[in-house]
């Protein structure tokens, strides 16, 4: 053993490695492939909202804020919900401002999950839940999405099996990555029927909130009072403006909830950065931005699907997000991963095998693309995509 051996600690992510979005990126970037993996734009935000920011900064909004986060935005946040979702959540005890969806999630888990208390995870799922549950010392009990002619859907009876009494969490995600499936207004019926007599919270992980499509709408938790006096609600700045690198976002949830998330928050982050968060207030004044973000990226999903229609790459549905999920098995049989890899060293497309979003790699001969990119990109990527 090596003296340096000695004082490294038992790990408590022990299976964890580098993220599968930093492999397939960097070898976009080794082979120099068109990035469709990682989920995040190629383009540029609004110019005014960083101007806002700079402002802020010019203005000596350089200090501390309070530590839920800066007021105004928590009003913009409270005036946004109620004006689409018609819940009223108190500025002062029902909102806090986060580094990011990421840190919320964390936060959540850490605040409400007790060593042994059991959370249900729905799979595929975003990567950072279960390693979130572990740290909290819970244990995640996992339910697998079933894939129809209709594209992923929840398999809400077997959701139901898995409640027990350790149950403390249950993490749902709409719209959802990496299947870009939407909940139903029966799926929320079905939800609260589940839930209605147990101790069960849940997780609501709505960053893609603005990414619904084909004139559905989203359904919010907050839009249900019987989900959401159970309900922390995240979202994100970085995904609905465009601005996914500087890691804001915001969780809502009754006061008694938010003072048990607010105790983690203060000694996990404590605040989030001042001037961000002043322009982010000021640019919420105008709705817009957010009112047209469906439309904005319905073209761009459009633009991606119809450049794939006649090839062999099966498309998968896609109600929301920036994410389209396709079947290749007409094309091989390699793993998903494999796949992933041949995609991105030959074809000189990289894309995420949907195999890394389960815990114990799941393989369907799907992968997933992201279309958040310029149409110059996209196009680039489809006429590339096919020469499959």
């Amino acid at each position: 053993m090596t003296t340096t051996a000695r004082f490294v600690p038992e790990s408590k992510l022990p299976e964890v490695g580098t993220t599968i979005f930093s492999v397939m990126s960097a070898l976009a970037a080794e082979k120099k492939a068109v990035n469709l993996g990682q989920g995040f734009p190629d383009f540029s935000c609004d110019p005014a909202l960083p101007a806002l920011v700079a402002q802020a900064m010019t203005d000596n909004y350089n200090q501390y804020p309070p530590m839920p986060g800066m007021p105004q935005l928590r009003e913009q946040i409270a005036a946004k919900i109620k004006n689409i979702y018609g819940h009223a959540y108190d500025v002062n005890t029902e909102i806090t401002v986060t580094a990011g969806a990421t840190q919320g999630i964390l936060t959540i888990l850490l605040a409400c999950v007790h060593a042994g208390d059991e959370v249900i995870v729905i799979e595929p799922a975003y990567d950072s839940y279960v390693s979130s549950i572990k740290l909290a010392g819970g244990v995640p009990v996992f339910v697998s999405m079933e894939l129809g002619a209709d594209g992923y859907a929840i398999p809400w009876d077997k959701v139901k099996a898995s409640i027990t009494d350790k149950t403390r969490l249950l993490m749902l995600n709409s719209p959802h990555n990496p299947t870009g499936s939407v909940l139903s207004v029966d799926d929320i019926t079905t939800l609260s029927d589940i839930v209605r007599d147990t101790r069960v919270l849940i997780a609501s992980d709505e960053v893609y909130e603005h990414m619904v499509f084909d004139g559905q709408r989203h359904e919010s938790l907050s839009r249900y009072p019987e989900l959401a006096e159970r309900s922390f609600i995240i979202s994100s700045f970085g995904k609905t403006y465009h601005v996914t690198g500087w890691k804001v976002g915001y969780v809502t949830a009754p006061a008694a909830l938010m003072a048990e998330f607010r105790k983690v928050h203060q000694y996990n982050v404590f605040t989030v950065n001042t001037p961000m968060q002043v322009g982010l207030a000021q640019y919420m004044s105008k709705p817009a931005p957010y009112l047209e973000l469906p439309d904005f990226y319905q073209k761009k999903r459009d633009l991606f699907r119809a450049g794939l229609a006649n090839s062999r790459l099966r498309l998968l549905p896609c109600a929301g997000t920036y994410f389209q999920s396709v079947d290749y098995s007409a094309v091989s049989d390699m793993t998903e991963l494999d796949f992933a890899r041949w995609l991105t060293t030959e074809i000189g497309v990289a894309a995420i095998p949907v195999s890394a979003f389960y815990q114990q790699g799941k393989e369907s001969g799907i992968v997933r693309f992201c279309f958040a990119k310029q149409d110059t990109t996209l196009q680039d990527a489809l006429q590339r995509l096919q020469s499959i």
